[in-house]
């Protein structure tokens, strides 16, 4: 038997292999929860529809759950609610920072596109940066140019 505090610390384990420095509990990407005995019920909200690493997330998630002795898993994918950014922890924002992501920022319900002209530098924290491509090497990151210390860097974008 265990509770949910405990299956939220397997899925700690399970990382984005996008951004392998967070979780998917970081992320916020743990939409519902269930748990009654020896069986779990997980619900995952992607970052964005389409997002390639959604089938790794859940296989590992799954392993996790085994591992800490559920009987019977389920790990499915929902899109309601529907994932944003705002639904990254502190910790993971940190994180994202520290992996040289520059966090989103917080919209409380409100993304608009113009947020994507705004980023602060991982490296040296000064907002005199500018969007080079709102397409970055994933859907969910943008590329930025910093002209305080000249460095290229990506931010998460904010949806």
């Amino acid at each position: 038997m265990f509770d949910a505090g405990q299956v939220l610390d397997a899925l700690q384990a399970v990382k984005d292999p996008e951004i392998p420095a967070l979780s998917i509990v970081e992320l916020g990407l743990v939409a519902r929860l269930e748990v009654d005995g020896d069986a779990v019920r997980v619900a995952l909200t992607p970052t964005f529809a389409g997002c390639p690493a959604v089938a790794v997330m859940r296989a590992e998630a799954e392993r996790q759950l085994r591992a800490l002795g559920a009987a019977e898993v389920v790990v499915e994918i929902t899109f309601d609610p529907p994932w944003d950014s705002d639904r990254i922890s502190d910790e993971g924002r940190r994180k994202l920072k520290a992996f040289g992501l520059a966090p989103p920022w917080r919209h409380n319900g409100a993304a608009d596109l113009l947020q994507l002209l705004v980023a602060d530098c991982p490296y040296c924290g000064s907002g005199d940066t500018r969007l080079e491509s709102a397409f970055g090497p994933t859907l969910c990151r943008a590329i930025y140019y910093c002209d305080t210390c000249r460095q290229s860097f990506e931010q998460f974008k904010p949806v």
